[in-house]
């Protein structure tokens, strides 16, 4: 499961992507600073959810070993299809260049909270969680300050297709998990 596990972590990710982008768009000058503290909330939220869904995960996982194929595909294919549907949706998120805990909370949770089900998922498949964990993570800090700077330097043209094409990537994880499993 390793080459799926970074594929999921990066599909995670693309939520947080979008809103790094809106991070650094609103970022005047030296983004440096707002890209650590951007990527530290949102790769630590991103660790920390599906370590917790984990950990929920795994009092069922038992009775649901037989089906985690079709657990994964569900899943991974409904938390995919939502993120492909907020991204073409017309609704906009207003972030601002704040780093203050109370904006910073609230985002890190809303980006993560699908990284709780994959968690369900990872018990279900009886993944060694500290490295998934510690992958999804690092995974999500990189890419958050990268979408900072981007942000920063590019604008918002990135923003729509970063949280499509992650939604695309656990579509197709949860497609493999459930062929393989075949």
């Amino acid at each position: 499961m390793g080459i799926e596990l970074f594929f999921i972590a990066i599909g995670l990710s693309m939520d947080a992507f979008a809103v790094s982008v809106c991070k650094g768009l609103s970022t005047q000058g030296n983004c440096r600073k707002a890209s650590v503290i951007t990527g530290a909330w949102f790769g630590s939220f991103q660790a920390l959810m599906p370590f917790l869904g984990y950990l929920c995960g795994e009092g069922i996982s038992q009775y649901i070993t037989a089906v985690s194929k079709y657990v994964a595909l569900f899943l991974l294919s409904l938390i995919g299809i939502n993120m492909i549907r907020e991204a073409v949706s017309e609704k906009k998120e207003n972030t601002d260049a704040s780093l203050n805990p109370k904006i910073m909370f609230p985002a890190a949770i809303a980006t993560s909270i699908d990284a709780f089900a994959v968690g369900v998922t990872l018990a279900a498949l009886q993944v060694h969680i500290i490295p998934a964990v510690l992958l999804i993570g690092c995974t999500t800090f990189f890419i958050s300050c990268a979408g900072v700077h981007i942000g920063n330097v590019f604008g918002n043209r990135f923003e729509r297709y970063a949280a499509i094409f992650g939604g695309i990537v656990l579509i197709c994880i949860g497609l493999r998990i459930f062929i393989a499993g075949s």
